[in-house]
């Protein structure tokens, strides 16, 4: 708690601050298909954890997940992390897809097609973002269960900014046909 004159406290001074040198949580998931799936979910947390500015502060279990969607393809290892970064949104975002790009050689030529790891940015403190190239909350983090059981393994309370529910909450009312195991 910081106290001022006249008697005024304030007990968040991050929350009062608009300087870009104050840290924010930032939420990613990791997913991956093609290769080791579990090495390449570290060496991923590895690569996020080196970024400038930056350190990882809570990992989830890992989980053994079905495919969503209509491409046939092998099973997803899928994690969540937490991010405590004084980058901005963009910057994280640019930075996570030259980790997609450059460790991992990712090449994209079938929409949520198999991968080495995909990286994706869920939520960025309590900021709502619709950009053409960044949309923070992630606009299906409450539609995928392998998204949702992760991020409960480290922040069930945490609230989604736009949907006002608690992530335990969105999990406790997802209708899904999704596996998810833990490893």
């Amino acid at each position: 708690m910081f106290f001022y004159s006249r008697g005024v406290t304030v007990d968040a001074l991050k929350r009062l601050c608009f300087n870009h040198a104050v840290e924010t949580e930032a939420y990613i998931a990791l997913g991956s298909n093609i290769g080791d799936r579990e090495l390449n979910l570290l060496r991923a947390v590895a690569e996020i954890g080196r970024l400038p500015g930056s350190r990882v502060t809570a990992l989830s279990a890992f989980y053994e997940t079905s495919p969503v969607g209509s491409v046939k393809q092998d099973s997803f290892y899928n994690a969540v992390l937490r991010l405590s970064t004084r980058l901005d949104a963009s910057s994280l975002l640019a930075h996570m897809l030259r980790i997609e790009d450059e460790t991992f050689k990712r090449v994209r030529t079938v929409h949520q097609g198999p991968r080495k790891i995909d990286l994706d940015l869920l939520l960025f403190g309590a900021s709502v973002i619709n950009e053409e190239k960044l949309v923070v909350p992630h606009p299906r983090l409450a539609e995928r269960r392998f998204v949702l059981q992760p991020l409960c393994d480290i922040a069930p309370d945490l609230v989604h900014p736009v949907i006002g529910k608690a992530m335990h909450e969105l999990l406790a009312s997802l209708m899904s046909d999704e596996t998810v195991v833990k490893l």
